[in-house]
């Protein structure tokens, strides 16, 4: 718009816009995007002045959020990015791809339904390889060799997993134990910021099993869901996905690295449904092998956290090589989504499948439903997003037997903007 004082004044032109204060503009909305829905803002630490002063509106005005991302969108678009160094490439890239995910997001609360695959595409950058059932039933029959019993897979596994269930009372001692190991592993490669803090809650009536709430300075609240028994590899799983170097981790270097040293506000807002979440939950998953190789973790739990937790680590190894192949069954979770929320199974034949080819016990497998619910094509995060980082990470040299590269690959990945494509090229 054009400002006139006068009839003779000359009209001035708003100063051109620049990925500064696009992203000033982006965070904001985003900001007021979250007065409608509390999943949208996963982490805020920016500008305390840039949060919302008025009360959100009876009804989402979708016309004028859809309106600002479009022009914000647009105008990334019409920036001259010839001159970019590397780095404003890769921050002008994925920008993009943010707007494009917040757009579609406002579209989605609208009451706009889209088939599987292309949210997924739209909210994350990837679109999740499709598996036949029949793949991974080849892989079921693996399994009935190794589980102990005669029927049913699932109630097998229940029955053998029982041996390896924390007790509640020696829960916190044996998280803390397992965090402890994590954060000193992750020091050893990484200079973290010298206040990066954690505070540890257990919690009941989730949809997930753990979450990472990071609050700015270094500092997150690492809560861990009670409602069923946990079993003693979630120790580290959950120590590493959620502290270190999983989402405490990736959150802390992205404020040290992009928004404090090189001032990209769009950084300071961690918005869910977003390409940022592939790269997030992909690395949290990740991290757990960087941190902990196989034999390494193994050695630890029998000396460190089996004894913390009473329980006999004489089947260690066996459960850990049970573990590894039903690992490999991740993705028909993600077969079993796509057809529920398609809308091409029910609720209850969505908790059966999961019960067949994830293991889970009939409640657990209806509590998944509900965060298919709740998130819906998000669930592609933990294993696709696994599985390019991975495969980025290896590619650049990181391999199981180079664990120094591997670490310093993984810090350059956390440090700097990625998307799932990006990792592609």
């Amino acid at each position: 718009m054009f400002l006139v004082a006068c009839s003779t004044a000359r009209q001035e032109s708003p100063a051109k816009p620049t990925m500064d204060n696009l992203a000033e503009r982006y965070v904001k909305a985003l900001l007021r995007l979250g007065q409608y829905d509390a999943d949208i803002v996963d982490a805020y630490y920016g500008p305390e002045e840039w949060k919302p002063t008025q009360p959100r509106q009876d009804t989402l005005p979708v016309a004028q959020f859809l309106r600002e991302f479009q022009e914000i969108y647009q105008a990334l678009g019409q920036l001259n990015t010839h001159a970019f160094s590397d780095p404003d490439r890769k921050r002008w890239t994925m920008f993009q791809k943010q707007v494009v995910a917040a757009i579609t997001k406002v579209e989605m609360m609208q009451g706009k339904k889209l088939p599987f695959d292309e949210e997924a595409q739209l909210l994350y950058d990837a679109t999740p390889p499709k598996y036949a059932f029949s793949h991974f039933d080849s892989l079921l029959l693996s399994l009935d060799q190794e589980l102990p019993g005669q029927g049913d897979l699932a109630q097998r596994w229940a029955t053998y997993q029982k041996q390896f269930v924390i007790p509640r009372e020696k829960l916190d001692a044996v998280f803390k134990a397992a965090i402890h190991e994590a954060r000193q592993r992750t020091l050893a490669h990484y200079p973290l910021p010298a206040q990066e803090n954690f505070t540890v809650e257990y919690v009941t009536d989730k949809p997930w099993s753990g979450y990472n709430y990071f609050k700015g300075n270094g500092y997150s609240l690492i809560q861990i869901n009670t409602d069923f028994p946990i079993q003693i590899e979630r120790a580290i799983d959950l120590a590493c996905h959620e502290g270190y170097p999983g989402h405490h981790v990736f959150n802390a270097l992205l404020e040290q690295e992009l928004v404090k040293k090189r001032g990209w506000k769009e950084f300071s807002i961690y918005p869910l449904f977003s390409p940022q979440s592939l790269i997030a939950e992909g690395s949290a998953n990740y991290g757990i092998q960087v941190a902990f190789p196989a034999q390494e973790r193994i050695k630890f739990e029998k000396e460190v956290l089996f004894p913390l937790a009473g329980l006999n680590p004489a089947e260690a190894e066996r459960y850990y090589a049970i573990l590894e192949k039903i690992g490999k069954l991740a993705f028909a979770g993600n077969e079993v989504a796509r057809q529920y929320l398609n809308g091409q199974i029910s609720r209850e034949q969505a908790a059966n499948l999961l019960v067949k080819y994830n293991f889970y016990q009939q409640d657990k497998a209806l509590q998944r439903t509900r965060f298919m619910d709740r998130y819906r094509s998000y669930v592609i995060n933990y294993n696709l997003g696994q599985e390019l980082v991975r495969r980025h990470v290896e590619a650049l040299g990181g391999t199981a037997d180079q664990p120094e590269k591997r670490w310093e690959v993984f810090r350059e990945l956390l440090s700097n903007p990625y998307t799932a494509s990006m990792l592609q090229q």
